[in-house]
């Protein structure tokens, strides 16, 4: 330790009790300690050089402490900066103080201007930690004059980034509109936006009642009142070119029943309706900025608008943004010639992203043929891309941007099996035949690629149908021999002069009987469709369809089975003990529905998951003829 650093410890140690009283926001002690030693107010009383105000600044609760202090500051003593060169302005727009802030601008209005060390100004570090208030009050107080350039150049364009990853889209929206040449800067706002796809509609999952809500609730796009000098607000209002639409009604398209009066009523009142109304304005205000930023980018040179575009397309489309793929493609149509570094075109991409919302968006132009067809520098068409896996950094990042969460009631080939290329009809509706019989550079064709990369997944496929109906087999077993028995030993017996069953006038022998052959007939039928699969060649086609039909009509006659069963016990039960009370037939009955709610728990969800991919259309359909212009 030097010299100056054992002086700057001494100063530490005699300043702890300005230290503390600082955080604490003790007056008495700080009013002490500063009238007898006047040089206290700008004294270093933390390791990273801070001042008694920057201090009392970041405990942001202490703003009466903080304006007490600035009565005893001169000027110079207000700008002092910490060992990054931050002021105590800087400090307050990072953690938020709106009000300390409004302190010291009124001190001293220069402090807005004064840049840190990384030459980064107060209302740069608001956005950058998302201070909306901050960011607003500090718009209106920051001089936009050509020494500093706060919003323009470099500057504008690393702020209206950390705009849009901040999520303040409203406010980048106002800043596009006043410095449209922000747009322009690279990197592009638009592959930052690209980035939070949890930004838009299409990244954002709802159940069907907050689906529901998002159709029918109102939204209202302000620009903030306090905007950055030159800004005509009301040309916001009037001009629909601006991107801002003041209020967005869609109760014209709510469903029929809903009052939209209880809506309106009800949004600021429901802390749930609320959010999503929330939600549903973040979106607008993103799709709104978006679209802002895909016009004065077109209005570029088409090389360099070309190059600003092409990264954000690429990233809407790994992580399926739709409408920034949209709005791109509808303000620059020649975006659709765009080739990564490995010369993949936007329907390859898609396809390697199993994107199909994008994909479909694409497959709008006409050119769908030449798009599929095309090969990268590996001389992969578009058809030998859908037949490999997808690769696991794609998985994750559906996992990560757009709740993707992978089921583990399903096997992944089960998954993946709608995607082969000799199964897409869609595919190959404007696939040309040779498209199939390409070599690559490895000299595969599209279903070589497709089998090579599923080999080790459809052995992993195969151990795992074998294990799920070796399960069910022995549970379909059991169930027709109990069944079988139960209906060769009648409850109650026989009529020993007739052989007539002794309970035939009950109602409830005719539930028996029924149920039981219901539960023999289901309960076989399931075991034999067990049996088939347990005898089945587990061909790369067989998963397609046959694996998977006969895998649900066995848990479907399974699950009926159960039930039939325990219907027909508690039939039995009912005869035996008709007579004795029948208080005991409602926990029997209860109690006889405990295994049925326990198979629904752990299979249904994987009858479900087989329904869906068996049955659900592949991942790729035109969803109509659309004219990009």
């Amino acid at each position: 330790m030097t010299a100056a650093e054992l002086g700057e410890g001494k100063i530490l140690s005699q300043y702890l009790p300005l230290h503390k009283a600082a955080l604490a926001g003790d007056w008495d002690t700080t009013s002490t300690i500063i009238e007898k030693e006047p040089d206290a107010v700008r004294a270093i009383v933390t390791g990273f050089k801070e001042t008694a105000l920057m201090v009392a600044v970041r405990a942001k609760k202490r703003n009466a402490f903080v304006k007490k202090l600035l009565e005893k500051m001169l000027l110079p003593d207000v700008a002092l900066t910490e060992m990054t060169g931050s002021t105590a302005l800087h400090i307050a727009a990072v953690v938020g103080n709106i009000e300390a802030a409004r302190l010291l601008v009124e001190k001293d209005p220069k402090l807005p201007k004064v840049r840190d060390g990384y030459k980064t100004l107060p209302i740069h570090r608001a956005a950058d930690y998302g201070r909306r208030e901050l960011v607003r009050y500090l718009f209106t107080v920051t001089e936009d004059n050509p020494e500093q350039n706060p919003f323009e150049g470099e500057s504008g364009g690393k702020f209206l980034r950390s705009l849009i990853w901040s999520g303040l889209y409203d406010i980048a929206l106002c800043l596009l509109q006043r410095y449209p040449k922000l747009a322009w800067e690279d990197p592009s706002p638009l592959e930052w936006i690209a980035g939070k796809p949890s930004a838009f509609p299409s990244g954002t999952r709802f159940n069907i009642w907050q689906k529901l809500i998002y159709s029918c609730v109102a939204i209202t796009l302000e620009n903030f009142e306090n905007r950055p000098p030159g800004v005509d607000i009301k040309s916001f209002k009037d001009t629909n070119d601006s991107g801002v639409a003041i209020t967005v009604e869609n109760f014209e398209n709510r469903p029929p029943g809903v009052d939209i009066k209880s809506f309106k009523d009800t949004n600021d009142s429901v802390p749930q309706i609320n959010h999503i109304r929330e939600t549903k304005l973040k979106h607008t205000q993103a799709v709104q900025l978006v679209k802002r930023l895909c016009l004065e980018t077109a209005k570029l040179e088409y090389s360099k608008a070309f190059s600003l575009l092409g990264l954000p397309l690429q990233k809407a489309i790994v992580v399926g943004t739709r409408e920034i793929v949209e709005e791109i493609l509808e303000s620059f149509p020649s975006a659709v010639a765009y080739r990564n570094g490995m010369r993949q075109n936007l329907m390859h991409i898609a396809i390697l992203a199993r994107r199909e919302n994008v994909y479909n968006l694409i497959y709008e132009f006409d050119c769908g043929d030449l798009l599929i067809g095309a090969t990268d520098t590996r001389m992969n068409n578009g058809l030998h891309l859908t037949g490999k896996l997808e690769p696991q950094q794609m998985l994750n990042l559906r996992a990560r941007f757009s709740h993707f969460t992978s089921n583990s009631h399903i096997h992944p080939f089960m998954k993946q099996r709608k995607h082969p290329i000799l199964g897409d009809e869609e595919v190959e509706k404007f696939a040309s035949p040779i498209h199939k019989e390409v070599w690559n550079n490895e000299g595969m064709t599209p279903a070589m690629v497709f089998t090579e990369a599923h080999k080790e997944l459809v052995k992993d496929g195969e151990r795992w149908m074998k294990d799920t109906a070796n399960s069910c087999t022995i549970v379909a077993a059991l169930i027709v021999t109990v069944v079988f028995a139960s209906a060769i030993t009648l409850p109650g017996g026989n009529n020993g002069d007739t052989g007539l069953p002794i309970f035939t006038h009950k109602s409830a022998f005719v539930v028996f009987v029924i149920s039981d052959a219901l539960a023999l007939f289901s309960s076989t039928s399931s075991l034999l469709m067990f049996l088939s699969i347990l005898t089945s060649r587990y061909g790369e086609q067989d998963f397609l369809y046959a694996l998977p039909k006969r895998l649900i009509i066995g848990l479907v006659t399974l699950f009926l089975s159960i039930i039939s069963m325990m219907i027909a016990f508690t039939a039995t039960v009912y005869m035996l003990l008709e007579y004795k009370g029948r208080w005991i037939l409602v926990p029997m009955a209860v109690l006889s529905g405990l295994p049925v709610t326990i198979f629904m728990r752990l299979q249904f969800p994987l009858l479900l998951d087989l329904i869906k991919s068996t049955y659900k259309p592949g991942i790729f359909g035109k969803q109509g003829d659309r004219i990009f212009i």
